[in-house]
């Protein structure tokens, strides 16, 4: 049952055009070439070739099982492809976060169904499998697959054991198991096939193979199986601990009844299987269902609304940045970093979106998580940037030296060195994200006012220091442009929700002259009278800087005034002539001007070139000229997301996609801009 095959021969193997495209880029496919999946607890990036080469487990920030995405010989994967040469398609079942991978060639067609279970909401009761699920099937004539599974443990430092089991315990058919001691950790591949209405029964048999010559710390499995047309395997990738967790339904109805007798089966069985995908598929369906969004990009809006909720972690409502962690701002550069935790920054963003789509429940979820946030503030008053998925603070930054970075970009890092950084913007932000709360969801509670209070006080006391803002600088402290404009909106917001509510507000005169104070500010120290713009800082008045075109998105500023359609025509110059744009991609700041203590270079940031968009739709409600100009360019974005309208945080010259991926604040600033977009053109 067991066999041993060696690297060299496993190297032989043809497995299409995708793996062609593996090998031109020494092992990595394009960032853009993977789909995700998730179940509100980890995620996955499933490649177009049909590898898993990317997920953290059991959690979001867990150290990651597979990451080929890093180091394509040593970092892990979980693949199962043709071993003919065949076209690939890839996209998701009808609103939903299940992902089908299509292979088509002359001899046959067949597919990869990938999905993390979720319970049918339809039942209260019903568990949730922290289970990984890769069906193959065959739609037509026939198809040989070829299947890999090699685990690489905690970020794979940690070495593991691998044996083939056939104990029969709830499984018929044998059972891989892989024990890593030292990352307390067991997982289990299993499979159960579907013969169709062909006699014969497809014949799988796992071999272990060692690949210790390439750094791997443990062996892994191969397997090869020829399906014929109405045939399936489908393989079950999950913790040793969950196999004896039989949970026991209480049924109303004669489907629940069928559905529980499925769910607490002895034996792994194909039904079951599907009881799980069509209990997953209607948990997704019913949630798109929830949308209130009805325009003309509805595609795209729902494709992000999933992503972020794929992005969100249920036990505590926060909402990651992205799922992975080190893919390059630029290809072999050292702008890699780890983006699973979440950010403070992101709350307006994110409970706008959730809120103005019709999701109530996912922004009562984050508010509840930002509330437990400035219930355990700083000694002083403050509050950090980002936050662990559990509301840790403690993200001690660590470079993996062992791993040789996506196409060579190193390092790569876990964890997140600027958690403790001074970034005065994310006040405006947390009380943006509260303001709307309250007027777009559920009135604020007296405790959440009296943080209030106390936040905007601390703010009428700090609001001068030197900071970081929002682009995390790793050089000196300035006072940025983007840190007053949200330090305005800090204050300003309070003042509205108190008139709003009419809240007892002691100080309200202060935040009032305060507010105003920095008004004034902006409008001189952050204005360039030479260049008719605004600036990035205080102490750089040459450098344009696309954060200040969140101003008409706050209201600080009219989107029709002159000083602002100055700075957008600024902008949107190229940046040999002074401004920030490129082929209709927009830059954060030319780099080559402003010291921001990392060096290298980057891509065009997607989330300001949607905020341009935006900032013109704002502005084309006074002329038609700019309507029409934001138009085109949200057209021409919309083209910049991969196959599945996902977008990752930046994209190269080459229009390649970079740094990590999905990322949230995209997609968040992406549903706003067509929201806005939409509502202008009505």
């Amino acid at each position: 049952m067991a066999g041993l095959v060696s690297y060299a021969e496993s190297l032989g193997r043809v497995t299409g055009n995708s793996t062609s495209k593996r090998d031109d880029a020494k092992g990595y496919l394009p960032i853009d070439d993977y789909g995700l999946i998730g179940n509100l607890r980890t995620c996955a990036l499933v490649s177009l070739d049909g590898s898993v080469d990317m997920m953290c487990f059991p959690e979001f920030d867990s150290p990651s099982i597979f990451c080929r995405m890093l180091d394509c010989k040593k970092g892990g994967h979980f693949s199962i492809m043709p071993t003919i040469e065949t076209t690939s398609k890839q996209q998701y079942l009808p609103s939903n976060a299940i992902l089908s991978t299509k292979f088509l060639s002359e001899e046959g067609v067949g597919t990869i169904t990938d999905f993390f279970p979720r319970p049918d909401p339809k039942f209260s009761s019903a568990p949730l499998f922290p289970w990984l699920i890769r069906r193959a099937d065959c739609v037509r004539g026939e198809m040989t697959y070829h299947m890999e599974c090699f685990p690489a443990f905690d970020y794979a430092r940690a070495t593991h054991e691998t044996k083939i089991t056939c104990d029969g315990e709830d499984h018929e058919n044998p059972t891989v198991l892989f024990s890593a001691k030292d990352a307390k950790l067991d997982l289990e591949l299993l499979y159960v096939v579907e013969n169709g209405e062909t006699e014969d029964m497809p014949k799988l048999e796992f071999k272990i193979e060692d690949r210790s010559s390439v750094g791997m710390k443990g062996a892994g499995v191969v397997a090869d199986f020829t399906l014929k047309e109405g045939q399936a395997v489908s393989f079950v990738f999950r913790s040793k601990q969950t196999t004896q967790e039989v949970h026991k339904l209480e049924p109303k109805s004669n489907v629940e009844k069928a559905v529980a007798y499925s769910m607490t089966r002895e034996k792994l069985t194909s039904e079951f299987i599907d009881n799980l995908q069509r209990a997953t598929t209607a948990y997704w369906f019913k949630w798109v269902t929830r949308s209130k969004y009805r325009g003309r990009y509805d595609h795209l809006v729902t494709r992000s609304a999933i992503t972020l909720k794929l992005l969100t972690y249920e036990p505590t409502g926060a909402i990651i940045a992205a799922p992975t962690f080190s893919l390059p701002e630029d290809f072999g550069g050292t702008r890699n970093w780890d983006y699973r935790y979440v950010w403070i920054r992101d709350s307006s963003f994110a409970i706008y979106a959730f809120l103005r789509l019709g999701y109530a429940q996912e922004a009562d979820d984050f508010m509840h998580w930002i509330e437990e946030r400035l219930k355990n503030r700083n000694p002083d008053g403050s509050i950090n940037i980002m936050y662990s998925i559990r509301g840790e603070s403690d993200l001690e930054e660590i470079e993996l030296d062992h791993l040789e970075g996506y196409r060579g970009s190193t390092p790569v890092r876990i964890g997140n060195g600027a958690a403790d950084h001074l970034q005065l913007d994310i006040y405006g932000e947390l009380m943006d994200s509260i303001y709307l709360y309250n007027k777009y969801g559920k009135p604020v509670s007296w405790t959440m006012w009296c943080y209030v209070r106390e936040l905007c006080n601390w703010v009428c006391d700090n609001w001068q220091r030197d900071d970081m803002s929002i682009w995390e600088v790793r050089s000196k402290k300035q006072q940025f442009t983007y840190s007053k404009i949200m330090l305005w909106v800090a204050l300003d917001r309070g003042m509205r929700l108190a008139d709003k509510r009419s809240l007892p507000c002691p100080d309200f005169d202060k935040w009032r002259r305060t507010r105003d104070t920095i008004y004034e500010e902006v409008m001189t120290k952050g204005w360039n009278e030479e260049k008719q713009c605004f600036i990035q800082s205080y102490e750089s008045p040459n450098t344009v800087d696309s954060a200040v075109l969140i101003m008409p998105l706050v209201f600080f500023i009219s989107p029709c005034d002159p000083r602002f359609l100055s700075t957008m025509n600024q902008i949107l110059k190229p940046p040999e002539k002074g401004g920030l744009t490129s082929n209709g991609l927009v830059f954060r700041y030319n780099h080559l001007e402003a010291e921001d203590g990392v060096g290298g270079r980057e891509g065009s940031f997607s989330m300001c070139t949607f905020w341009l968009v935006e900032a013109l739709s704002r502005a084309g409600k006074y002329d038609s000229k700019l309507l029409e100009k934001s138009v085109v360019m949200f057209e021409d974005m919309v083209g910049y997301s991969n196959h599945l309208a996902l977008y990752s945080e930046e994209i190269a010259r080459s229009g390649e996609s970079l740094g990590n991926f999905p990322q949230a604040f995209t997609h968040m600033a992406c549903i706003s801009t067509a929201f806005n977009l939409d509502r202008t053109l009505k």
